[in-house]
């Protein structure tokens, strides 16, 4: 089931706590320079920030929107698709633990490049693939893991996938955050009739997908 039908009733049946401000690329780790920011797009973010929330290295991760042309925006609007943002995940990490290059490695294996429309289930611009780069070395690396996977023949010049430039990161409402641990009935519920693991199984092998 899409969960973009079922926008109206969670916000109706749960209580909301929005952020009150984006963050940029420049204060999004707090100011600590030991650490840096990574972020995603992936579609459902709720299943994005569930694979980061894995890696050691990861310090933090926040779910949120970005890409857009609007200020404050919120789920209901968002899922509109007139805003021009993305569901994405923000990652905190300690590249002195984790490197951006496996960040990246674990991005692509829990994504379907080959959608330009969306992911699984959920379809429309604001569940496309995007990797936000935050810099010129996360750039480069980006732009060199995406040219590895599509000289692969299942690949091959088809990835839509696209690379951009970071922007300004709305968090999302707080019944967002972590949403596979505050609701995990409904999280594996909604994963499992997307066919998440079930596409990721086809696109990258039996390893892949496929939560505990």
């Amino acid at each position: 089931m899409p969960r973009r039908i079922l926008c109206a009733l969670i916000a109706a049946v749960l209580v909301l706590g929005s952020s009150t401000a984006g963050r940029t690329a420049a204060n999004a780790n707090g100011g600590n320079q030991n650490l840096e920011t990574a972020t995603f797009a992936g579609g459902c973010f709720w299943c994005v920030q569930a694979v980061f929330d894995k890696l050691p290295g990861v310090v933090s991760t926040t779910v949120g929107y970005t890409g857009g042309h609007t200020d404050h925006p919120t789920y209901e609007q968002v899922c509109t698709e007139t805003t021009g943002h993305q569901e994405a995940t923000e990652v905190v990490f300690d590249p002195a633990k984790v490197s951006y290059q496996q960040l990246l490695d674990a991005f692509w294996h829990n994504i379907d490049p080959l959608n330009g429309a969306g992911q699984f289930c959920d379809l429309g611009d604001s569940y496309r693939s995007v990797i936000f780069y935050h810099n010129e070395e996360q750039k480069r690396l980006a732009e060199a893991s995406k040219a590895k996977f599509e000289q692969e023949p299942q690949f091959k010049n088809r990835i839509t996938t696209e690379i951009e430039p970071a922007r300004t990161f709305w968090p999302a409402e707080e019944y967002h955050q972590r949403y596979y641990e505050k609701n995990p009935i409904r999280y594996k519920f909604y994963r499992y009739n997307c066919g998440r693991d079930q596409r990721l199984r086809q696109v990258w092998g039996a390893q892949a997908g496929d939560e505990d």
